[in-house]
């Protein structure tokens, strides 16, 4: 039986979420993961992020799902250099064009 031809642009088996947090301090953690519910956890217990340690509880503020690792890494670190006002809509913004992507790259 022969296998199917690879497409090189084939997606992850997992999909990976771009999320915000809010730490106590009002300041806003943008991270990635495949598992939003385990790094969470991470998080509140201070082995997340050696940035959120310390600064918890953290309240989840946004979260994105993409079918790719490559396209959660871009996200998330175009969020990280966004102005705090400007995170969450950009996140949403960018999730919006990012399914616009998809639509029409298999047209």
């Amino acid at each position: 039986m022969m296998k199917p031809k690879q497409n090189h642009r084939q997606l992850d088996k997992k999909l990976w979420q771009v999320y915000i947090l809010e730490c106590n301090d009002e300041t806003l953690y943008t991270g990635i993961s495949n598992d939003v519910i385990n790094r969470l956890k991470a998080h509140d217990e201070g082995k997340g992020a050696k940035y959120t340690r310390g600064r918890g509880p953290f309240k989840l503020m946004a979260v994105s799902h993409f079918m790719s690792h490559n396209r959660a890494c871009y996200v998330e670190e175009t969020i990280k250099r966004e102005k705090k006002e400007n995170k969450i809509k950009n996140l949403f913004q960018m999730v919006a064009l990012h399914y616009l992507e998809i639509h029409y790259e298999n047209i």
